[in-house]
């Protein structure tokens, strides 16, 4: 099936569209020290598919209608497969759900929305989740890079295979150093997140995309040792959002990954937990419903390209025009972008690359702070992102909206959603 070219033709409204019912996440806490740091990341993806099955549809339990639910992980055990059947099972989803997990590293749950809307459009299924869920706090040290690897590829004779499990810190570098992003405009980019997320946060901005989950949490002392009782929280806001922060302040951080670098802890995404789903379905399905009052938008395709592993994070530069030239878009026709911000280094590259700097001034990128604020928990970002672009351009108005990201061992995803 051709793609729809030009504004309009993708506006308009057709049986075969895939329709967004609901698009939902957890709210995103720090790994090690935050809210989530004793909760597992099935729990995190058991309360937002809990939450779709009871409330997408007013009355009516979603459960029996969904047919498949993809679920982007990149570090839990077994690829978090049999983890999150049971966590799909545990909240009331029938057998007749079936499930599988995917691993894109940072676009694994786009990936996951993309594959679900995919088989869709095949009529493979009529009703599906695409989500996504990490516990980093349970998972990042040990699994962030492979153990058990073929030796011969560490040694490889061809870099960019050898490249692949270079440090993500350092292809941020090889980006600033090689393209020309200096320190200070990386931290005013950084500080800019902070300061929209906190804006955004106050204002109740991400009040309609938050699940409140309600886990286990206990207090360690600084030397990591767990004080006091477990207790029963109810987490209903991000927490890695700092609401005074300047430029200043993080031009004194030092640089994190080699002495004379420019990326640091506060001009990086955080390492965080958290989880999101989106329900998809074909328009045809959701009118014989007669759910058409409760469509979102809609998503409208993703593209995936490669990148040299060792500057992944230009993958967005690469990804956005090949999605809009399907389209026959310019960036312009675009009202909101979400550009996964895993360092300022190559966030800001990509939106020089892109001409998308006025865009970021003006606020159509990233308008309520990127992962430097909010937090970047792997198998999850892509869902996370999505749910704050399909909230986002309903509560402004805006008729099509991109979310995109850079992928460890070299790549860059992209998909277009549209409006109702």
């Amino acid at each position: 099936m051709a793609a729809p070219r030009g504004v309009a033709n993708i506006l308009a409204k057709s049986p075969t569209d895939i329709v967004i019912l609901s698009s939902v996440r957890t709210p995103i806490t720090r790994s090690y020290k935050g809210q989530f740091k004793d909760a597992y990341p099935e729990e995190l993806l058991a309360s937002v598919l809990k939450h779709v099955r009871e409330n997408t549809i007013p009355g009516t339990d979603l459960g029996p209608l969904v047919e498949d639910v993809g679920v982007g992980v990149v570090l839990s055990e077994l690829g978090g497969s049999k983890a999150a059947r049971m966590a799909m099972n545990h909240v009331g989803y029938p057998n007749s759900t079936s499930l599988f997990t995917i691993n894109r590293a940072c676009s694994s749950s786009l990936q996951a929305i993309t594959s679900i809307a995919a088989h869709i459009r095949t009529g493979m299924i009529s009703v599906g989740i695409g989500a996504g869920m990490e516990s980093m706090t349970r998972n990042y040290g040990s699994r962030a890079v492979p153990v058990d690897v073929w030796p011969d590829l560490k040694e490889s004779p061809v870099k960019d295979a050898r490249d692949c499990i270079m440090p993500m810190g350092l292809t941020s570098e090889n980006v600033a150093s090689r393209y020309g992003v200096s320190r200070s405009d990386q931290d005013a980019f950084a500080a800019a997140s902070h300061l929209r997320a906190s804006d955004a946060r106050k204002k109740g901005l991400f009040d309609e995309e938050i699940v409140p989950v309600t886990t286990r949490f206990q207090e360690v002392d600084k030397q990591g040792n767990k004080v006091g009782e477990e207790q029963r929280i109810t987490v209903t806001q991000d927490d890695g959002i700092r609401d005074a922060i300047s430029t200043e302040a993080l031009a004194k951080l030092k640089p994190a990954f080699k002495p004379d670098g420019a990326s640091t802890a506060g001009n990086s995404s955080q390492v965080s937990d958290g989880a999101a789903a989106t329900v998809l379905m074909r328009r045809s399905t959701a009118t014989q419903l007669g759910l058409g009052d409760y469509i979102l938008g809609k998503f409208v395709s993703g593209v995936v390209v490669g990148c040299a592993p060792d500057e992944m994070g230009v993958g967005p530069a690469l990804a956005i025009p090949k999605l809009l030239e399907m389209h026959g878009l310019e960036t312009s026709d675009v009202n909101r972008w979400e550009i996964n911000e895993a360092f300022a280094s190559q966030a800001l590259y990509c939106l020089r690359e892109l001409g998308l700097e006025e865009a970021w001034a003006d606020g159509r990128v990233n308008p309520t702070g990127g992962a430097i604020a909010l937090g970047h928990p792997l198998g999850a970002t892509g869902a996370r992102m999505t749910s704050t672009l399909v909230h986002g351009m309903r509560r402004d108005g805006d008729d099509l909206g991109v979310v995109s990201m850079c992928v460890g061992t070299g790549m860059g995803m992209a998909g277009l959603f549209a409006r109702e």
